[in-house]
This record gives structure tokens, sequence and C-alpha cells, in this order.
């Protein structure tokens, strides 16, 4: 099972048709059970949920899961009957895709223990989760280099280290960007794969906040730190960094 995670207009759904694109072979059979359908592929069962006749994500699940698919993709988990029955079909062999509106990674394993998922049974079918948020990025017409002192950078959670070493960049404003110094949008993700020691803190009731921590000493970025990766690589403001994103405090 492979969850995508964030805020409504994160750009959730179109990670989810990027990875069926990417997968989309003869020799595989997919599904997706999606309220709205929102592109059409060649080649994929794609069912629009409605629920005034009861076709709603659960009733669409278990009717794929007599055609023998090999991946399936739902367009949300809303309720404990979804993700019960997506878990299931991710136990018994199927490639499960779907989104959450969750707030990071860690945030996700507590949503699904809340909408009554057992322990167990979330941490040996989720393999990865992986949270967005989009930002907006700086013109390339009016980029230009911006100061930002550098305990603010550590304050936001620069090394102190490599704080000096940022070259920050914003947006004047111009006639391309209709003055805003912003054009187009670049991602930013916190990829969770669903690591041993993870799993362990799952099934001994871990709260949130101490899956957070121990996915931060495995090396997973959090938000905050992809978001300052694409600062220093001159792709978004400092403002932008702090908008989009919350402090890992």
């Amino acid at each position: 099972m492979v969850l995508v995670t964030g805020p409504t207009g994160s750009g959730k759904t179109v990670s989810l048709y990027s990875a069926i694109a990417e997968l989309n072979k003869v020799s595989e059979n997919i599904s997706t059970a999606e309220d709205p359908v929102e592109f059409n592929f060649a080649g994929i069962n794609q069912v629009q949920m409605h629920e005034d006749i009861g076709l709603n994500f659960a009733a669409a699940l278990r009717s794929f899961l007599r055609q023998d698919p090999d991946i399936i993709m739902i367009g949300e988990i809303r309720d404990f009957e979804t993700a019960e029955i997506a878990v299931k079909a991710a136990l018994t062999g199927h490639m499960v895709l779907s989104t959450l509106h969750t707030n990071d990674a860690p945030a996700t394993i507590n949503r699904l223990l809340n909408m009554g998922i057992e322990p167990f049974l979330v941490a040996s079918a989720v393999n990865l989760i992986t949270a967005q948020r989009l930002a907006r990025r700086i013109c390339g017409e009016c980029k230009e280099q911006e100061d930002i002192p550098v305990q603010a950078l550590i304050d936001a959670g620069v090394s102190p280290d490599e704080a000096p070493s940022y070259v920050c960049h914003r947006g004047k404003g111009c006639s391309i960007c209709n003055g805003t110094g912003y054009k187009g949008r670049v991602g930013f993700y916190q990829v969770m794969p669903m690591l041993e020691e993870i799993r362990e803190l799952i099934l001994n009731g871990a709260n949130t906040a101490e899956i957070k921590r121990e996915s931060m000493r495995l090396g997973i970025k959090t938000m905050r730190q992809s978001g300052l990766t694409k600062l220093k690589e001159g792709v978004t403001s400092f403002e932008e960094v702090l908008r989009v994103t919350v402090s890992d405090d």
C-alpha cells in the first residue's frame, strides 16, 4: 500500500496519476475508484463513484477484488470501511495506491489507527507514505538575490554550519509574472518508507510525535527540510518555505 497525503490542492491526484501512468503496462490489470474521474487513461478500468445508487469506494473495491486486479487506485480513503478493504487488498498481494488528508507522513499512521484499523494491519500493509505541498516557483525573468539573516535561517531549521553558505533568491516582479515574483509551482515532499523501526513503534502504540522523531533520526526528510533544499537550489523563496511548511520542533 502506498499513500499520498496532504491538504486539498497540494497535488496528490497528479502524483497518483503520474504513478499510474508509469505503471500502466499491457501486463498489468489496473482498476481505479475515483470521485470524480479527472483524467482518462487508455487500458485502465476507471470507475466513477455514485453515492446515490450505493456505488461508493467500499462497494467498488469489493467488485474490483473479484476481477483479479494487479493494481488498485482509490481516490481517497474517507472511512473505516474503505480503509479496511484497502488494507485487506494490500495484504492479499495487490498494490494499492490512495490518498488521505493529513499534515505529514507520520500523522497518516495515526489517522488510519483512529479510523479503526488495527496497528498490526497498518504495520504490515503500508509500504510507503509520501506527504506533499505545492509552493510557488520564483520567476526566472526577475529572479534576484535576497539577504536573509543567518539567524532567521537557523530558526527555520537550517543547521548552523550550513546557514552561512545559503544564497537565497526572490522574484522582484515583472510583466511575465504579473508583478508577483512567482511563476509556476514546485513540490515539497516527505517520503517515509515503512522501515522496521517504524513498524515496531506502530505495534507498540507510539503516537505521531514519537513516530516523527524516529523518522527524523532515521534520516527521513521532513517537509520543512525539503523546502529548505529547494530554497538552497534557488527554486523558491524563504517566504514561501515558511508559508507552506511548519517548523520541525
